[in-house]
């Protein structure tokens, strides 16, 4: 069987002008395409690119009923500009990787206050903007003015490590270098949109990661994965490491139809988002899971002090969250107190409503949690 060796360490990618790649994946495109997602048939650069920033790393299902509410409260750049950032906040909530919404609204404020309210045409200014890279700068002024762009995100790795045999983890400098400049070299010189369509349908309907349609990409007569049979193999995956384990103890203090939540740093974790009072943070969890270290009766009435008088308190069951990062182990207790004190409204602490949680900017686990009780 034929050996798929790495791209060559090219110092342009020239050797990589391939025009008849670039016309069979626009013609692909206009003919078997998507071409019904909300944010396309559009060149409104805003709407392109909350679209963009969405799309990072969440699947099309999950992003659109979040598009679509984000446009109905900010339609466009100059309403997100002006909004609060907990307002934005809550309309992110439950999409994850909060640095996304964070950015996006530093982006917005920067389109008004040095753009004049509209995003540049050229991605090198793009990509000066907050939470948009080279590959994000490329669509949107791909999507939005015809440049001639190249993008490079996941779908579109993988189908060039496929079609062209590229080894090695692209996540990788080197692989990823040689990935940019053939990405660089197939660039059409017309039909931009179409093209930088075309390479996102095909990795994300037909390119797979497992389960490809081999039989009816366009690409297939060309592909050496799929000549090669090695279409599970490449691209390499990412080599594994331990996934770290933490724990948290986390309070569910109630009063009166309300419950008490504490806002976190702006930076990190969930950052500015409400979630509810911990005791002692994100701890490394020793052991198995099923060894979650648990509060004594002690510890737990001692960590509700400053919230007010406890009636009653419970332990509820474990919950457990993936972050990219580590597995976090929540273990949840829930308190009633029979007399709130005045300190819980300071220090960044806010009662709300059981109604108000629904729309609250919280964690997914969280929201999650706190819509589940009675």
């Amino acid at each position: 069987m034929k050996r798929v060796v790495a791209a060559p360490a090219a110092v342009d990618g020239r050797q990589f002008a391939d025009p008849a790649f670039s016309a069979t994946v626009i013609a692909w495109q206009k003919q078997h395409g998507r071409h019904a997602l909300p944010w396309q048939n559009t060149r409104d650069a805003y709407r392109i690119w909350l679209s963009e920033i969405m799309l990072q790393q969440t699947q099309v299902a999950a992003v659109i009923p979040y598009y679509l509410r984000f446009l109905a409260r900010f339609p466009d750049v100059a309403s997100l500009a002006a909004a609060p950032v907990e307002d934005v906040m809550a309309h992110w909530s439950g999409l994850g990787y909060y640095t996304r919404a964070r950015n996006l609204h530093r982006c917005a404020q920067q389109v008004v206050d040095l753009h004049g309210g509209a995003f540049p045409a050229d991605p090198a200014l793009l990509e000066q903007l907050p939470g948009i890279g080279r590959s994000t700068a490329a669509a949107i002024a791909a999507f939005s003015h015809g440049a001639r762009a190249a993008i490079l995100d996941g779908n579109v790795k993988r189908v060039f490590a496929r079609v062209f045999g590229i080894e090695g983890y692209p996540g990788e400098k080197k692989v990823e270098d040689a990935l940019w400049l053939r990405a660089e070299a197939l660039l059409p010189q017309a039909d931009m949109a179409s093209y930088t369509q075309g390479l996102m349908d095909l990795g994300a309907t037909l390119c797979t990661r497992s389960r490809p349609a081999c039989p009816r990409c366009p690409l297939a007569p060309r592909c050496d994965a799929f000549n090669t049979l090695r279409t599970a193999e490449l691209p390499v995956r990412k080599p594994k490491k331990t996934v770290p384990q933490k724990h948290a103890a986390m309070l569910v203090v109630e009063h009166d139809g309300h419950v008490l939540l504490q806002q976190r740093p702006g930076s990190g974790i969930w950052g500015g988002l409400l979630s509810l009072p911990e005791v002692g943070g994100f701890a490394p969890l020793e052991g198995p899971a099923a060894a979650i270290p648990v509060l004594g009766e002690d510890a737990l009435l001692q960590a509700v002090l400053p919230y007010g008088v406890a009636e009653s308190s419970e332990r509820l069951p474990a919950l457990v969250h993936g972050f990219t990062h580590f597995k976090l182990h929540i273990m949840p207790y829930r308190v009633r107190l029979a007399r709130r004190l005045p300190l819980a409204a300071q220090e960044g602490h806010v009662w709300l409503a059981r109604p108000q949680l629904a729309e609250a900017p919280l964690p997914a686990p969280v929201k999650k949690l706190l819509l589940a009780m009675d």
